[in-house]
C-alpha cells in the first residue's frame, strides 16, 4: 500500500481560518448540509468542548479536519463521544483523507478511555468503520438508520443522546 501524501496532527491556533474556509467548501454542496458545519466547530472549540480536533496536512495546507466532542445520554454525561462534522477539500475527497481522519481520531479515542462514539451519516459510509444503528440509542426524529454508533469498550448504553449545544447554532 502506497504512503499517503498527508499527515494527521492535532489542530492548532494557526489552523482556525483554513478549518473555517476547508469546512464551508467542503459541505457546500453537500445535499444534507445545514451550511452551519463550520459556525459547529467554531462555537464547539470556543466553549472548550473539542475533545479532539485533527487536521490532515498535504504540501503544507490543511486538506482535511475532524472533530470529535462529548455528548450525553439521557441527560447524563459519561465516556462518550460524537463524531463530526468530518471535512475533507473537495477535490481532495475521496483520497482516503477523511478514512485516515477518522481512524486515527478513534485510535486516539480509545486510548483516552472513550467507550461509545456516535455519529449522525450514511450508514454505508460510517459502517466501514464499524459504526452500526442500534435500537436503544436515539437522537430525536432522525431515521435510525442514520443514527449510527461504535461501542469501543464495554456495555452498550441505551437512551437518548443529545450533542453539544454547538451543534443547534444557527
Amino acid at each position: 500500500m502506497d504512503q499517503p501524501d498527508f499527515t494527521i496532527r492535532p489542530e492548532g491556533a494557526q489552523d482556525l481560518p483554513a478549518i473555517r474556509r476547508l469546512t464551508t467548501d467542503a459541505f457546500r454542496a453537500a445535499p444534507h448540509a445545514s451550511g452551519t458545519e463550520a459556525a459547529i466547530s467554531d462555537a464547539l472549540r470556543e466553549a472548550g468542548a473539542l475533545t479532539l480536533s485533527l487536521v490532515a496536512v498535504e504540501g503544507g495546507s490543511i486538506v482535511g479536519h475532524v472533530a470529535f466532542s462529548p455528548v450525553t445520554i439521557d441527560g447524563s454525561s459519561g465516556p462518550w463521544h460524537g463524531l463530526g462534522p468530518v471535512s475533507v477539500r473537495p477535490d481532495r475527497q475521496r483520497a482516503g483523507i477523511g478514512r485516515a481522519l477518522i481512524e486515527e481520531g478513534l485510535a486516539r479515542l480509545r486510548r483516552q478511555g472513550t467507550q461509545v462514539c456516535v455519529v449522525l451519516g450514511d450508514p454505508a459510509y460510517y459502517g466501514r468503520f464499524g459504526f452500526r444503528s442500534d435500537p436503544g440509542l436515539r437522537y430525536g426524529d432522525v431515521p435510525p438508520e442514520y443514527f449510527q454508533r461504535l461501542v469501543i469498550s464495554g456495555p452498550p448504553p441505551a437512551g437518548e443522546v443529545a450533542y453539544h449545544p454547538a451543534f443547534g447554532v444557527a
